[in-house]
């Protein structure tokens, strides 16, 4: 009889005043059930086919392109448009208004109607509008750096430098891939019900992958164009190496405020993972060896890590001493017997920083995909149920509640002004999420409710003055400024992972934490911070592209291989 993960004894889920706090959060790392790796693992299971039925460039590399995926059931296409873009256009930033490249994820097969619609929307981007049979938006600009050293390469016959392809990572970084309706894409909630589309930013992965598909293609062309006599494609395992950079600011950053069942749903899933597999007993001689392995491929992966960034550079060094203290544990740890990964996580629990905790977190589920990799399908979460306000408790029981799970944030001083300095606000240009000093710049009257900490304490000073008996429907009837505060405690009981258990508008909040955190569940590498409110980062690197992919090792390239 096959025994089911959930039926084996296991340790306790590390609890949510540990986890879930920034410092830890802003250390986490792709791991097993981050969503590339979650799409990839689909694609290949099911036998997805790809193909390319458009691809009309000019020599200079202008034109558009469509790539299909083809599952079981539907089929996806990326619809992608080359621009000639000078140089002095090209910019990292959300409020650029040209890019060298556009695209949008298509649903279905686009008809020659489709695409000179989509000819005349896509490359102006929120200028332009959209359709429901369109899923993002997304653009891409090149990388200064290397994107014409690898043509010039190519078009002269030779394969460019390796460690110039190690020292970027990408030939193009994408400045945002927007889905979920916006500019008038398809809503999350017409698609949720796709199998394929289940996890969540299935959508937005998909089509980065496939955009990763096309810059190679554009480069290779490029090349031959320049030099149709002398040009050469990428060797296989070095067009591998090059992933798709992101560059993302504080847009992103309050999405695990705004959504905290669905984050409760993440960090949960990742933690019943990490407690699986320290509950395994004993290991295998093929479990032990596959952890050694990955060990050295990670290993590498740290060692290609490139950050200016002063708080990710001192972050970085600590990985890398701690690292060495790791490996020369391992070099005699028992890794078989009498729960290894508990005795390994109590020994790095115990002596390592939280970089290097959590990323043993992530490398010790890679042995154990036949344990962990089906919590992925655990990790939606229909929002909309759970933001109903239960009235029926009494204020005597809610404050006892209030107590227990807000204990962090009603320590905290919220009259001191380094508590509540900074406020979250809409950009009127770019209708994004903005982090400014509340004082100094005159935010408070355009605040977004993106301090549940203080608002929970706010609440908890207000319950006081309240009959214990009387019930919270009576108590909000009368103060309804607090439904979202208090929805927000109900919400935390019933899901403990929801809350970020840090103050947000703190002075000293590194808001890179927070993209850090989401952007491990993407399953990003090589985190890069440009300051302490937007980051480079890398995505897809090492990943087989379409055409590889029925043929690669299962889930086999989210680590550098040891040999180039």
């Amino acid at each position: 009889m096959v025994t089911s993960p959930d039926s084996v004894a296991r340790p306790p889920l590390r609890s949510p005043d540990e986890v879930m706090r920034l410092s830890r959060m802003g250390a986490f790392h792709q791991h097993r059930l981050s969503f590339m790796r979650v799409l990839l693992r689909r694609l290949r299971g099911e036998g997805w086919q790809f193909d390319r039925p458009v691809f009309a460039l000019d020599p200079a590399g202008v034109g558009r392109a469509v790539y299909s995926a083809r599952g079981p059931e539907r089929t996806y296409s990326l619809v992608a448009f080359a621009h000639d873009l000078p140089d002095d256009q090209r910019s990292d930033r959300v409020i650029a208004t040209a890019w060298d490249t556009t695209f949008t994820l298509f649903d279905g097969v686009p008809g020659a109607a489709d695409l000179d619609r989509l000819a005349a929307n896509v490359p102006l981007q929120e200028a332009g509008r959209l359709e429901e049979t369109e899923l993002s938006l997304s653009r891409a600009n090149r990388s200064v750096r290397l994107f014409e050293h690898v043509v010039d390469r190519l078009a002269a016959g030779t394969q460019p430098d390796p460690s110039r392809i190690d020292a970027v990572g990408y030939l193009m970084r994408t400045t945002a891939v927007y889905g979920s309706g916006k500019f008038g894409a398809a809503d999350r909630q017409r698609i949720a019900d796709r199998p394929e589309l289940a996890t969540p930013f299935q959508v937005e992965m998909l089509a980065v992958y496939l955009i990763r598909a096309f810059v190679l293609d554009l480069v290779e062309h490029l090349a031959r164009a320049r030099s149709p006599e002398t040009a050469v494609p990428l060797e296989p395992g070095l067009r591998r190496r090059f992933g798709i950079g992101n560059s993302t600011g504080l847009g992103m950053a309050p999405f695990l405020l705004t959504h905290p069942v669905l984050l409760h749903h993440w960090i949960a899933v990742r933690e019943e993972a990490f407690a699986r597999v320290r509950g395994v007993a004993e290991a295998t001689a093929g479990e032990e060896q596959a952890f050694r392995t990955i060990f050295r491929r990670a290993r590498r992966g740290i060692d290609q890590w490139r950050t200016e960034h002063p708080v990710q550079c001192e972050r970085l060094a600590g990985l890398r001493e701690d690292l060495d203290r790791l490996e020369a544990h391992l070099a005699d740890a028992d890794l078989r017997h009498d729960h290894p990964w508990e005795r390994l996580w109590a020994w790095t629990h115990a002596h390592l920083r939280l970089e290097a905790q959590e990323w043993l977190v992530s490398l010790s589920l890679e042995p154990y995909g036949d344990r962990v990799d089906e919590l992925a399908g655990r990790m939606g979460a229909d929002e909309i149920g759970t933001f109903a306000i239960d009235g029926s408790p009494t204020v005597g029981e809610f404050r006892e509640q209030v107590a227990s799970d807000y204990a962090w944030a009603l320590a905290l001083d919220w009259q001191s002004p380094a508590r509540r300095a900074r406020a979250w606000y809409i950009s009127e240009e770019k209708l994004e999420p903005r982090l400014g000093d509340r004082e100094a710049e005159g935010l408070e009257p355009y605040e977004q409710p993106l301090a549940p900490g203080r608002d929970v304490a706010a609440l908890y000073a207000d319950l006081a003055a309240e009959d214990p008996a009387t019930s919270v429907a009576d108590f909000l009837f009368h103060r309804p400024e607090h439904r979202h505060a208090v929805r927000r405690v109900q919400q935390v009981a019933a899901f403990p992972y929801a809350e970020i258990r840090d103050n947000t508008i703190d002075a000293e909040l590194l808001p890179i934490d927070l993209l850090r955190a989401k952007l491990s569940f993407f399953g990003a590498t090589h985190f890069d911070p440009r300051s302490d409110r937007w980051v480079r980062i890398n995505m897809f690197r090492n990943a087989p592209f379409p055409e590889e992919l029925a043929t690669a090792p299962e889930d086999d390239w989210a680590y550098p291989p040891l040999e180039d």
